[in-house]
């Protein structure tokens, strides 16, 4: 198997078609530079930092999305534990904890190999992928590092279903 490197011209660079969408869609968004740019999303149970990434070398859009909780030292495990049990449930995407910086952060790549484009819908589906998983256990990992409630105990205590109607 041989791994040839090609040198790839695109139409448009990654991330200003992701810059494209966010002026489309009145979102509140920061180029970092040519490969970055950020989004302030609201949410229902707090404020996502979303930030875009262009990863030339691997030719993968990334998407991070972190929220403003910080795990103390006493709850990293049980922190590690959940964020296994949720990425079990992740169909895309997965969690992360940021040791170093004690923040939770959902990961997900968008592989463009070949010189592919992202469209803008696909952008916005990796956006909306991104806070839904976020907004679905946002409340878990807060249990847990506030409350002391046990990995299995917080997931089990957001996904529930409802049965009937009101």
């Amino acid at each position: 198997m041989s791994l040839v490197e090609f040198d790839i011209a695109r139409d448009a660079h990654p991330v200003d078609v992701i810059e494209h969408v966010a002026s489309t869609n009145d979102w509140s968004f920061e180029r970092n530079g040519d490969d970055e740019i950020s989004i302030s999303v609201a949410g229902t149970w707090t404020d996502y930092q979303v930030s875009f990434s262009w990863m030339e070398d691997f030719e993968a859009l990334h998407i991070a999305c972190a929220f403003d909780l910080k795990v103390p030292a006493g709850r990293q495990l049980e922190v590690m534990r959940l964020i296994s049990l949720v990425n079990e449930q992740m169909l895309f995407g997965h969690f992360d904890h940021w040791e170093k910086e004690g923040v939770i952060m959902f990961r997900q790549a968008l592989l463009l190999a070949g010189g592919l484009e992202p469209t803008g819908q696909q952008v916005e589906v990796m956006l909306n992928s991104a806070l839904e998983a976020c907004e679905c256990y946002y409340q878990a990992f807060q249990y847990v590092i506030w409350s002391g409630t046990t990995a299995q105990d917080a997931l089990k205590s957001v996904l529930f279903e409802v049965s009937g109607t009101a």
